[in-house]
């Protein structure tokens, strides 16, 4: 379906842009939250016609968002959870949990679609995400994961902690979701190349 952006959206385009989307996106998602319109001759015209007030509205959302960077940086995400004894936590940290906390310490409300987290966090340790204020505007945040506060003030301080034979240092990446097995049939075909 072919539409015309109302708003930048990243990895899609800018205001005022044309783009081809997938039909369901476009219906689901663009049109109810009016990031985007039909592309029809008439709603061209509708869009040259608030094109000014669209460009003045993304601005100042930018600006707003330009203000808020110093409380996202500023905010000690220190996130106490209950772990096992290889550091592995009962239950997992989400870019909902994120949000929530960025909300109660620094004031700032964010959604937790624009917490830019990957995985799941599922151990105790110092992880780096970022935080999309805007599409412009992409804060980098450290959380802090552990069992005690005493354990968050050894990580900050970049100590390392040591759970049985596993040692969790400073900073570590949130795991990377694993790729399925490879079935027998795939297996007997890379055998036979």
């Amino acid at each position: 379906m072919k539409v015309i952006l109302t708003e930048k959206i990243t990895k899609l385009g800018n205001i005022g842009e044309t783009v081809e989307v997938k039909t369901g996106f476009a219906r689901n998602y663009l049109l109810p939250n009016k990031k985007a319109l039909r592309f029809t001759k008439e709603n061209v015209a509708l869009f040259e016609a608030q094109k000014a007030e669209l460009v003045a509205r993304q601005e100042n959302a930018r600006k707003t968002a330009e203000s808020k960077v110093e409380a996202v940086k500023n905010a000690k995400l220190h996130m106490i959870r209950q772990a096992g004894d290889t550091g592995q936590l009962y239950g997992s940290v989400s870019s909902r949990d994120i949000a929530r906390a960025l909300k109660e310490i620094a004031g700032v409300s964010v959604e937790s679609s624009q917490v830019m987290l990957g995985a799941p966090i599922k151990s105790v340790g110092a992880f780096d995400t970022k935080i999309a204020l805007h599409p412009d505007v992409i804060v980098d945040v450290k959380v802090f994961v552990a069992q005690t506060q005493d354990e968050i003030d050894a990580l900050v301080a970049g100590k390392t902690l040591t759970f049985g034979s596993k040692k969790v240092e400073e900073a570590e990446e949130p795991a990377k979701e694993e790729k399925p097995a490879e079935t027998t049939e795939e297996k007997a075909e890379e055998k036979a190349e």
